[in-house]
């Protein structure tokens, strides 16, 4: 079969309880079914583990064949990553890992992670100073990730909680932009080219799809887009087209 395209659905920023109700909304709102859902972190409120049964429920209910794939988000805290996994399997959780999929006669590759910012939060640079590291490093191996899957897959997309560039965080202080994301992650889109980039993370941008070199970048926080983001990513176009 050739691969014509993937009709995807990205949300991120859900923090269930607080938008569940628009969460569900924006799926009553989808015509027709979609290949993949992705939730680009930060679905649960303050580490609120149970808050992502209503989600996972509302989201199997409208979508019950199209697999999950999801990254965390600094509300789902560092550490109890494997309590998700384990409360969730059916959710394929990314970490700084990729997964090809076969859906609609494509392979299709997403590669997932938390992402990086230029400088921890204030809590973060606190409790927890080993991030420094983590966020110097972390550009450096999602462009390995995205090379490797490049290798598998018709279609590549980076999954991240955390802006890449601030093009698409525009509209939120212009000092806190150092902590929602990292322009050493845009220079990795611009050196590997996946075929589409998805975040949450600034729920104030007003400005929220953007190119780098000619890659589309897509900020899916539901409190700035107000809906879900559905399009599907075509391999000969190597875009996105939006369906409403």
């Amino acid at each position: 079969m050739v691969c014509s395209g993937v009709r995807v659905l990205v949300v991120g920023d859900v923090h269930s309880p607080d938008y569940f109700g628009l969460y569900v909304d924006g799926l009553r709102g989808v015509v027709g079914g979609v290949d993949v859902v992705l939730w680009a972190g930060d679905m649960v409120r303050r580490g609120r583990v149970e808050a992502l049964e209503p989600v996972l429920r509302v989201t199997r209910e409208r979508f019950p064949e199209a697999p999950i794939v999801a990254v965390f988000g600094n509300e789902e805290y560092v550490g109890l990553e494997p309590v998700f996994r384990r409360r969730y399997p059916s959710v394929r959780w990314l970490d700084d890992e990729y997964v090809v999929l076969e859906v609609s006669g494509c392979r299709f590759g997403v590669v997932g992670t938390r992402g990086a910012l230029e400088r921890p939060t204030r809590w973060q640079r606190k409790n927890m100073p080993e991030l420094w590291r983590v966020y110097r490093e972390r550009p450096r191996r999602i462009g390995e990730l995205i090379v490797r899957a490049r290798g598998e897959a018709d279609i590549i997309v980076l999954l991240s909680h955390y802006t890449v560039g601030f093009e698409t965080a525009k509209g939120e202080p212009s000092y806190a932009l150092p902590e929602m994301g990292s322009r050493a992650m845009a220079e990795v889109v611009r050196k590997t080219r996946p075929d589409a980039v998805f975040h949450g993370h600034a729920h104030r941008a007003k400005v929220l799809e953007a190119r780098i070199d000619g890659v589309p970048v897509y900020n899916v926080a539901l409190p700035a887009r107000k809906n879900v983001y559905v399009g599907v990513l075509e391999k000969t176009r190597r875009g996105l087209e939006e369906f409403f």
